[in-house]
């Protein structure tokens, strides 16, 4: 879309405003469209009038005519006059603009929800959907309703909303999981299948934590973008934040940088993220370091020497665990040593993570054991 275009957009927007009822007239005695829609006997017409009973906007008196425009005292036809502000379906370009009406309105908004954010319209415009749409005129790209099902919106917090945390992936993959649709654009389409295969997806929908991240924690809401090379690890690290410092200090935070390697998504990838263990480090068929390292090189006996080690502490352990289990079954007193066991169970986790620390970490353990 040229600058003409875009033109015409805004005068569109602002012929909107002008046209349609303001905001705090939303609230619109009861209209007739609803009862019509009802008789007419088109499911197309049937089934948003049926659906939209329980859309949060209903909940809160609004009616058909505060986004689709019309006379709400008209009995017939007439209800749907141009000149009243009638639109019919909104365009996927006028959708914004529709929905922008009300929520990009602090005043408005703060007499229904004064917790809801007022700057989507904003944020989506900076957006890889929003500056598609706006900027290149791509009506394919998804717009408020794409996401937020029109005449079916509920908060994020009610498990029927395609907003809702177990929902998210599955709202996105619907298009971007769909390479016929995707075709043409320079994006993958099987994020949506790693992602179900990811420690992220299984702590979500087995585990029940809804906090877990899904597409939008990473990638943001109405701002949606990829993120850069240069910050994968500040997204990751809003829930993982000792491994952010940690790694910010390591020697492979400046080497990925000069490489253009994405920090964090380097070894453990981006939506197949899958739970860290010891098969990722050192030279094995699982191993992450082979993808740079080789065993002839020196980072890869680096590698080998940190997998090595770490086997150790770990065979260590199962050995004492194995010998106060037996202690214990034969009525001796072992609790202080199993409370030093618990101890060296710890400095092993640790061990895992800060490699700096466990050259000291087996020293401990050996003088203990």
């Amino acid at each position: 879309m040229g600058v003409g275009g875009t033109g015409s957009l805004l005068m569109l927007g602002f012929l909107a405003v002008v046209a349609w009822p303001t905001p705090a007239a939303a609230q619109a005695p009861p209209e007739g469209c609803v009862a019509c829609h009802l008789e007419i006997g088109d499911d197309r017409l049937v089934t948003p009038a049926k659906e939209f009973q329980e859309d949060i906007h209903a909940g809160k008196g609004f009616g058909c005519t505060a986004c689709h425009g019309g006379d709400p005292k008209a009995a017939g036809m007439e209800a749907m006059d141009p000149a009243k502000g009638y639109i019919g379906k909104p365009g996927r370009q006028q959708v914004v603009q529709v929905c922008g009406r009300c929520h990009s309105d602090a005043r408005f908004m703060r007499q229904y929800n004064p917790a809801l954010r007022v700057d989507q319209v904003a944020e989506y415009r900076t957006s890889g959907h929003g500056r598609r749409l706006l900027e290149a005129g791509d009506t394919k790209v998804a717009t408020c309703t794409s996401c937020h099902r029109a005449h079916t919106i509920r908060p994020p917090s009610d498990p029927r909303s395609s907003v809702h945390p177990l929902m998210v992936a599955e709202t996105c993959g619907a298009c971007h999981g769909d390479a016929k649709y995707m075709k043409g654009y320079p994006v993958p389409t099987d994020q949506l299948e790693k992602y179900r295969r990811s420690v992220h997806w299984k702590m979500l929908s087995v585990k029940g934590d809804l906090s877990a991240p899904t597409c939008n924690d990473c990638h943001g809401n109405h701002g949606a973008a990829p993120p850069g090379v240069s910050w994968v690890g500040n997204v990751c690290g809003q829930c993982h934040t000792v491994m952010a410092v940690s790694f910010a200090k390591s020697r492979h935070a400046k080497v990925f940088a000069q490489m253009g390697s994405p920090g964090c998504a380097t070894c453990h990838e981006n939506h197949e993220v899958t739970e860290a263990g010891d098969e990722m480090l050192g030279l094995g068929a699982a191993a992450v370091c082979t993808r740079c390292h080789s065993p002839e090189d020196r980072g890869g006996k680096t590698a080998a020497a940190m997998r090595e080690q770490i086997d150790t502490l770990r065979a260590e352990y199962d050995k004492a665990h194995t010998i106060l289990q037996k202690a214990e079954h034969a009525g001796m007193e072992v609790s202080q040593a199993q409370f030093e066991l618990n101890e060296a169970k710890n400095a092993l986790v640790k061990a895992r993570g800060p490699w700096r620390n466990c050259s000291s970490v087996e020293r401990v353990w050996r003088s203990r054991w």
